[in-house]
């Protein structure tokens, strides 16, 4: 069995969804898991945010705009009178429960269940569309066997159980679709895998099935060796292995979730990132198996915090590390890079939610210095730090002011941190070293 994920872009329009249609209506069995409509989970966000805040005049103009553009979509898609009336009446019946939610106390649970109608009406309409087109589809809704644990983690168990169960109940249909994104957690409740965890619920779903390969389909071609909207001639790279693909989504690669490959990879099931607007592309393709040496991509990921830890009492001094860790811990902040001297330590985060807590505990023992609006560059390939020609990166970016530099931590990625105000310039000379003029480097 296959698993195909198709993002917001893709079921965003009349046209692709027609293109996706057409896609998986090949004759081969598979599960199809989509996002919301794009722009639609921004605008229940927005919506869950002005609920919390009282505005409700805005909350309610909101919906009303919203229930506009489904109408138009649903209006111009579905043209089977019967189809047309069941459409109708579960999106009237989403938006009325939107407009209720309007008066109730805005929480978590709240606001995950605002978020969520956005998947639920991709997969209603676009589910509708194919029985009008007598394709033999079968909706599976995720929150009957999608849940997270305590702590946050797929359980992978009540997964297993589950699906196996929904899919038994359904046994003749040819292509299964279901929510990306949406879960339970382990309370029951109505959660999620967080922005962008469609493609993890895509390949939570294919380690479940173990399925034959696992498709990303997006409004790109796979992933590029360098990001497109800040750089001319980018190319997509034919392939990656898991490892490589993790670092670029982790470190600013936009088109794929940092935690996707992780179900997959230990089940050795391929990832295939694929363009919904040009699916004959060969797009990219995420194996175990590693693809030659030397510099595949660079990726950069911005809003990054620097903190500066110094302190004359770390010299010699075991446990301070230690120390500076557990304070992060305790706020469940995560830390990037790390550099240390003899009486410093050097370390960035993406996730300044407790940033002031966080420096507080610090200055009890040292001096702290915090710097914003920085930036990360990640340079990703097989056993890139062997590579004889690597060292002159640093020679190509003599004018940059590089203030970090993580280089031997993984064989795979070398990351420098910097202004993002020099993040433009650094992408464009070193696509100039390593992509262009003759590159040995790749």
């Amino acid at each position: 069995m296959l698993v195909l994920k198709f993002g917001g872009t893709s079921v965003g329009s009349i046209k692709n969804m027609i293109n996706v249609k057409n896609i998986i209506n090949d004759g081969q069995k598979k599960i199809v898991v989509l996002s919301a409509m794009s722009g639609t989970t921004n605008t229940l966000v927005s919506l869950s945010e002005d609920i919390k805040n009282g505005n409700f005049d805005q909350a309610l103009a909101t919906i009303t705009s919203l229930r506009a553009n489904y109408d138009t979509t649903i209006n111009a898609l579905i043209t089977n009178p019967e189809i047309y009336k069941s459409v109708f009446v579960y999106v009237s019946n989403v938006f009325n429960t939107l407009e209720a939610s309007i008066n109730k106390l805005h929480t978590t649970l709240l606001y995950n269940q605002i978020v969520a109608q956005g998947e639920l009406l991709s997969t209603y309409i676009f589910n509708a569309y194919l029985q009008q087109e007598n394709i033999n589809a079968a909706l599976l809704p995720a929150l009957d066997f999608m849940r997270i644990d305590k702590t946050n983690e797929p359980d992978n168990f009540y997964i297993q159980q589950n699906l196996d169960r929904v899919i038994a109940e359904k046994p003749d249909a040819q292509i299964y679709i279901t929510q990306g994104f949406i879960c339970r957690n382990a309370e029951g409740e109505v959660s999620n895998l967080q922005r962008g965890g469609s493609d993890y619920t895509a390949t939570i779903i294919g380690a479940v099935v173990k399925a034959e390969e696992v498709q990303i389909w997006t409004d790109i071609d796979g992933f590029h060796n360098n990001d497109p909207r800040y750089v001319d001639n980018t190319q997509a790279i034919s392939n990656l292995s898991f490892d490589e693909s993790a670092e670029l989504a982790y470190f600013g690669a936009k088109i794929l979730h940092p935690q996707t490959v992780m179900p997959v990879s230990a089940f050795d099931i391929p990832v295939r990132l694929k363009n919904t607007m040009s699916p004959d592309a060969h797009g990219t393709l995420i194996t175990n198996q590693v693809h030659g040496e030397g510099i595949k991509a660079i990726a950069a990921k911005d809003g990054i915090t620097a903190i500066k830890i110094k302190s004359v009492r770390m010299l010699l001094a075991h446990g301070f590390l230690k120390k500076v860790f557990e304070i992060f811990e305790r706020y469940e902040t995560s830390i990037d890079m790390i550099t240390t001297s003899e009486i410093a330590v050097s370390l960035t985060i993406d996730d300044t939610t407790h940033l002031e807590a966080i420096v507080e505990e610090l200055e009890r023992f040292a001096l702290v210095e915090v710097d914003d609006y920085m930036s990360i560059v990640c340079l990703v390939g097989n056993a890139i730090i062997y590579h004889a020609d690597t060292p002159n990166l640093f020679q190509v970016l003599q004018d940059v002011n590089v203030r970090m530099i993580s280089y031997g931590g993984s064989n795979n990625n070398i990351s420098l941190l910097i202004n993002t105000s020099d993040k433009l310039e650094t992408l464009q000379k070193l696509q100039r070293y390593v992509f262009e003029n003759g590159s040995v480097l790749v």
